[in-house]
């Protein structure tokens, strides 16, 4: 059974039901004013920015394998069904590469939100943090090279990551020595050293269909933190008692919220409607700008 014959739930019947008796309409229409109206402190979404971290981009990797958990809401059933469709946004595959110059990489795919923004490695290489780097010779560089791919010189592989919301840039998936491998790259490409290696490649891609599917299942809406203690905004969505779910992904400090309402249910639909009037950042276009 697809995802849209699922979403019949007994919200949708009763909400069916109600638009029959007359009910509904007048209530939609109603929500939909109100929440058009709300004044809330609504951000763009962030795009990514050409950094050497993976993290500075947003994390749907994470998507991949979304624990049922991470959606919160009242209602089991409500966040089943959107966690369904989440976990269908993201595709992963892995690529065996007999040879990658390691001259194209461009950054690390490691956890670390403590260290300092940098664009390229050139950059990083000459932070305060790469200070206790230094290379002179070729044997300075195996030596740096070295301390970060301890068998780099029997050809070992690496683990490299890529994504389409990063565009074509490749992430090392090492996590240790990270200030040597930045100074021993960027010595390579001033010095035009061609230093290659045999990698496996993971990469994630934004699903074409299983964006189609949210942008026709759901409203994915980023509301900003001070949204679920604005008693308007709740209000709306309590006191109907519309189907919703909550997902927390973004990492960042006072990073937005996204609320997935499903469209099949005509109050939950008006509510969304009226958010995205209001100036509620639309996932889907968000989702549809990082694919390009």
């Amino acid at each position: 059974m697809s995802f849209s014959e699922q979403s019949a739930s007994l919200s949708s019947r009763l909400g069916a039901l109600a638009q029959r008796l007359g009910l509904a309409g007048r209530s939609s229409r109603q929500i939909f004013e109100r929440a058009s109206g709300l004044q809330l402190p609504f951000q763009p979404l962030p795009m990514p920015v050409q950094s050497i971290w993976w993290e500075s981009g947003p994390p749907l990797q994470r998507l991949l394998d979304l624990p049922r958990g991470a959606l919160s809401g009242p209602v089991q059933e409500d966040k089943a069904q959107a966690h369904a469709v989440l976990i269908r946004l993201i595709k992963q595959r892995q690529e065996q590469l007999d040879s990658v110059d390691l001259r194209t990489i461009s950054g690390f795919s490691c956890t670390d939100s403590n260290r300092a923004h940098c664009s390229s490695f050139e950059e990083y290489a000459a932070s305060a943090a790469c200070h206790h780097i230094r290379i002179i010779s070729y044997k300075d560089f195996v030596k740096a090279i070295s301390q970060a791919l301890p068998r780099f010189l029997a050809g070992e592989q690496i683990s490299l990551r890529q994504a389409n919301w990063h565009g074509e840039q490749l992430y090392w998936s090492g996590e240790q020595n990270l200030e040597a491998f930045a100074c021993a790259i960027a010595y390579a490409r001033r010095r035009g050293l061609e230093i290659s290696l045999p990698a496996q490649l993971t990469h994630y891609q934004i699903d074409p269909a299983g964006l189609s599917e949210l942008q026709s299942c759901y409203h994915m809406l980023a509301m900003p933190v001070q949204a679920w203690s604005d008693p308007a905004f709740m209000a709306l969505l309590l006191d109907h008692g519309l189907p919703y779910a909550r997902l927390s992904l973004l990492r960042s400090p006072g990073a937005p919220e996204f609320l997935l309402l499903p469209k099949a249910h005509e109050q939950a639909r008006a509510l969304g409607d009226g958010l995205r009037l209001a100036g509620a950042p639309d996932a889907v276009s968000y989702l549809q700008q990082l694919k390009r």
